[in-house]
């Protein structure tokens, strides 16, 4: 679970400070994923962090993953300058153990432009992204989105990503890499219950992501707005 996991720096254009907690049942995993999201702006653009931890019935937390961006932007500036870290460690149980694993640290440098306003916006950003050890250069396009509707009732946002995972002959041999391009989108439908309360459901949708070929992936899930 990603930037939206919901990203919620497309709510730049209206919203000076947002941050929510999450807690979803993922069907197809057999397990529980909490989010925490944070989204906070100044006077010389916004930062946006998330950190996704993974559950299972055994083990307890399996999977931890972090992303936070930055995006250098002022009122006179059309676009931000857009930089971002993403990286995470976990743990899998195969038929030889349990052993321990780090999701590649990557950097992304590129352009961001956002737009939006209390019922709608939009936000996406275009980059360079540095994988570590994968000794080829690659990028990343994402987009994200919000909706309010029915007076605030509803909301439907959610991300979409594209990214190339391009590597040497090492770094694909270690598995560093898939050498594919990579599709992850993650639309959300809310009932805003109350002012803190939400309940809804998350679709992961994504190809060659996390060493699978198409996957469709719902959730049921509580959100708490701060």
């Amino acid at each position: 679970m990603k930037k939206l996991l919901v990203i919620f720096a497309v709510l730049a254009s209206f919203a000076v400070n947002a941050q929510n907690f999450q807690l979803h049942r993922d069907f197809d995993r057999d397990q529980f994923t909490s989010t925490f999201e944070m989204f906070k702006m100044d006077k010389w653009g916004n930062t946006f962090t998330f950190v996704d931890f993974d559950y299972d019935a055994e083990n307890g937390i399996n999977q931890g993953y972090f992303e936070i961006a930055r995006v250098l932007k002022t009122e006179k500036m059309p676009i931000g300058i857009h930089v971002e870290y993403n990286g995470g460690v976990g743990n899998a149980e195969t038929d030889f153990g349990d052993f321990g694993y780090t999701i590649n640290n990557a950097w992304i440098f590129g352009l961001n432009y956002a737009k939006g306003g209390a019922k709608s916006g939009f936000s996406t950003y275009a980059g360079y992204k540095a994988i570590k050890d994968a000794g080829e250069a690659n990028f990343q396009i994402t987009g994200t989105w919000y909706v309010n509707f029915f007076d605030g009732k509803m909301t439907f946002s959610g991300f979409a990503d594209l990214w190339s995972e391009n590597g040497d002959d090492e770094a694909i041999a270690a598995g560093s890499v898939s050498d594919e391009l990579v599709f992850l989108t993650e639309p959300q439908i809310w009932y805003n219950a109350t002012e803190n309360l939400s309940i809804g459901s998350e679709v992961e949708i994504s190809n060659n992501f996390a060493g699978d070929d198409f996957k469709i992936r719902p959730t049921l899930a509580l959100k708490w707005n701060f």
